[in-house]
């Protein structure tokens, strides 16, 4: 997969995951899972935009 469309791509579901979060919030609903989701997509996109400079710098 080219990494430009995945950094797109885990941008976009961190986006949609944290307006999720704060509905759920709003109702009083338990927000664990989806912070622990956060949490592994900014991972991943910090990940990803690492690939993308070392792949620049080649």
């Amino acid at each position: 997969m080219d990494l430009e469309y995945k950094l797109r791509e885990l941008k976009n579901e961190y986006v949609r995951i944290q307006g999720d979060l704060e509905k759920l919030e709003s109702t009083g609903n338990s927000t664990s899972k989806m912070d622990e989701r956060l949490a592994q997509i900014e991972t991943e996109i910090a990940e990803t935009k690492k690939e993308v400079r070392e792949q620049s710098n080649k």
